[in-house]
C-alpha cells in the first residue's frame, strides 16, 4: 500500500499568500493555486475560502499531513494580503502564528516563528502572484494567521523552545513524506542490501540536508552510497552490522551527534530529550569555563549551545569528544569491532569535525 505525501505548513501559508495576493491584484478568487517547494518543483493546492474586502483579499488553505498527520494536519492558514507603497513585499506573522522569546533558533528573538526556507517559498509564491497578475512591482503587505493556533501549539515542542502564542511555520522540502516506522526501517534494509551487493560502504545521514552536504564535502561519495536513516541509529548500526560491513560514515549535525554521544537508540525529540547537563559536564570535562558550562546546563536548543561554544578554542576539543562517544555507541549497536567514522557540520554546511582525519 502507497501512503499519500502531505504538505508542510510554509507550503499551505504559501498558497494561502498566493491565492490572496492574486484575489486583490485581479479581482478574482482563485480554487487552486500552483506553489513552488523549497527544494525545487511545485505542488497544486486547493484553497478552502478567498474573501475581498476593504482592499484586503484574504485566503485560507486547510494544511493536509498526508498519511503521517501531526498536530497541525488540518490546521487552517491564512493569509491576509494588501497593497502598500513602494514596490516591497513586507512579510509578518499574525494571530495563531508563535513569537520566538529564546535565542537558538533560526528565526531572531521576537519575530514570529515563520522558518527561513518557508519565508523564502512564501515571497516567491507572492512575486508569482505579482507576475501572474500582471503586476509585478505592486508592493503588497502580507499577514500569516492560523486558526486556533495558540491551541495547537499547547501540543508541540513550541511553548518548551520559547515559542509562544502559536505555532510555527515550518518546511524545508515543502511536502511530508508519510513516516511509517515499519516502512521507513524496511527501507533502510533494502538500501543496505543493495550497497553490501555493490561493495559499497554506507554512507549514513539523518535527512536531506546532511546527504547534501555530506556530498559536497566529499564529492568522490556517489549518490547510491548515502542511505538517509532519520532517527534510527540503533537499528541503522545493527542492520549494518548483520551485513558484515567493515566501515560506515556518518553527516551528521550537532544536536543528533550529541544524542548519538548520549547513547539513544532512536533520536526523534519525541522520544529522546537532549540532555544539556550531560553535556555541559563533558564540556567542563574539554576545559570550557564554568559560566560557559552554566550556559549550555540553561540552554534552550543544541543550536544555540553550538552558536554560543563555536568560537571557543575547547569547541574543538568538544566535537572529538562527541564524535568518539558516539562512535563507541553505534559499534556497540552494531554488534561488531567495525570501523565508524563521523562527519560533523554546522548550519551551513561547514565541516567541523572529521574523525578521519585523526586516523
Amino acid at each position: 500500500m502507497s501512503l499519500r505525501t502531505g504538505f508542510t505548513t510554509g507550503t499551505a501559508a504559501a498558497a494561502a499568500a498566493k491565492a490572496a495576493a492574486l484575489h486583490l491584484l485581479t479581482g478574482a478568487a482563485p480554487g487552486r493555486v500552483d506553489v513552488p517547494l523549497p527544494v525545487g518543483g511545485r505542488l497544486d493546492i486547493s484553497i478552502l475560502e478567498s474573501g475581498l474586502k476593504n482592499e484586503t483579499a484574504e485566503s485560507a488553505v486547510k494544511k493536509d499531513g498526508g498519511d503521517d498527520p501531526d498536530v497541525t494536519h488540518g490546521a487552517v492558514i491564512r493569509a491576509r494580503v494588501s497593497s502598500r507603497n513602494g514596490t516591497e513585499i513586507l512579510l509578518s506573522g499574525g494571530s495563531g502564528v508563535g513569537v520566538v522569546t529564546r535565542p537558538g533558533l533560526p528565526v531572531p528573538v521576537g519575530q514570529h516563528a515563520i522558518n527561513p526556507a518557508p519565508r523564502a517559498q512564501i515571497l516567491r509564491a507572492l512575486d508569482e502572484a505579482r507576475s501572474e497578475a500582471g503586476k509585478s512591482a505592486a508592493g503588497l503587505a502580507v499577514e500569516i494567521r492560523v486558526d486556533d493556533g495558540e491551541k495547537l501549539a499547547a501540543r508541540t515542542f513550541n511553548p518548551r523552545l520559547g515559542i509562544v502564542g502559536g505555532i510555527s511555520i515550518l518546511g524545508t522540502r515543502g511536502t511530508v513524506k508519510p513516516f511509517s516506522h515499519w516502512a521507513y526501517q524496511a527501507t533502510i534494509r533494502q538500501c543496505l542490501d543493495v550497497l553490501l551487493a555493490c561493495g559499497l560502504s554506507p554512507c549514513l545521514t539523518t535527512g536531506g540536508r546532511s546527504e547534501r552536504f555530506l556530498r559536497l564535502a566529499e564529492p568522490g561519495i556517489a549518490e547510491t552510497a548515502c542511505v538517509q536513516v532519520a532517527d534510527f541509529f540503533s537499528f541503522s548500526m545493527r542492520e549494518a552490522g548483520k551485513r558484515r560491513f567493515s566501515h560506515v560514515l556518518w553527516g551528521i549535525f550537532f544536536g543528533k551527534l550529541v544524542k548519538h554521544a548520549q547513547g539513544y537508540r532512536y533520536t526523534h525529540a519525541r522520544e529522546s530529550n537532549l540532555d544539556l547537563r550531560a553535556l555541559a559536564a563533558w564540556c567542563a570535562q574539554c576545559g570550557f569555563d564554568e559560566a560557559a558550562c552554566a550556559r549550555v546546563a540553561g540552554a534552550n536548543t543544541a543550536r544555540q549551545v553550538l552558536e554560543d561554544l563555536a568560537g571557543y578554542p575547547q569547541a574543538s576539543g568538544l566535537y572529538a569528544l562527541l564524535a568518539d562517544r558516539a562512535r563507541v555507541c553505534a559499534r556497540r549497536f552494531s554488534g561488531t569491532d567495525m570501523r565508524v567514522d563521523y562527519l560533523l557540520f554546522d548550519f551551513s554546511g561547514r565541516v567541523l569535525h572529521d574523525t578521519r582525519e585523526a586516523a
